[in-house]
């Protein structure tokens, strides 16, 4: 009597282009997938007003609230050659402009001449005891360097002129775009102009909308 035989079937093995099809199917799939993502999903760019940024009591509040504004962005100092002449002319620009169309953003900084000391809420306390200021004077910060605060390091980096001293101004649109910058020295007629036009860009927009 002959042995009895088990045969067992082959392993089964998978042609090397059949695997070959089936990883180039999954590329293309996930790189269409991520075509998709970005001409759908893409990210929304930053503007001036889609930062957060501290007030002089270190309470987080965003810049949203003053979009549909042109807004003029000052690093100011307590203790500079120029604090006098630009915290009046910063008051009075917002005194005759402000406040439904136009606001002054005071951002204290310490990186020039070491001339603000005091903290933010002494900073703000000075601003309104000295030159009777009504803009918001928000959290003392870094605008240069690595620990330079986002929303002016925007504005740095969409002017392409960073700050050499206090008192740099740049001037922000209704969609938060910068339009123009001034150097401390330059008078406040320069500025002026500036905003008288993007008020009546904002008032004429208004109208249309009615």
């Amino acid at each position: 009597m002959e042995p009895l035989s088990t045969s067992y079937p082959l392993k089964y093995s998978v042609p090397k282009t059949r695997v070959l099809v089936v990883f180039l199917s999954m590329v293309l799939c996930t790189t269409i997938l991520c075509l998709l993502q970005l001409r759908f999903f893409k990210p929304k760019s930053k503007d001036f007003y889609s930062f957060e940024v501290k007030d002089s009591r270190g309470r987080i509040i965003s810049l949203e609230k003053y979009r549909g504004k042109a807004t003029l962005v000052v690093n100011v100092a307590s203790y500079c050659q120029y604090t006098d002449k630009n915290y009046i002319a910063l008051q009075e620009l917002h005194r005759e402009f402000g406040p439904s169309h136009f606001t002054v953003l005071a951002f204290p900084c310490n990186q020039f001449g070491e001339s603000e000391p005091s903290s933010s809420q002494e900073i703000e306390s000075f601003a309104k005891r000295n030159y009777g200021v009504t803009f918001p004077v928000f959290h003392k910060i870094k605008i240069l360097g690595s620990e330079a605060d986002p929303a002016f390091k925007f504005l740095i980096d969409s002017s392409k002129k960073e700050p050499r001293w206090n008192f740099w101004k740049y001037l922000v649109s209704p969609e938060g775009k910068v339009v123009k910058f001034w150097r401390p020295e330059e008078p406040i007629e320069s500025i002026k102009p500036e905003v008288t036009s993007l008020i009546r860009q904002i008032i004429m927009k208004k109208r249309e909308d009615l």
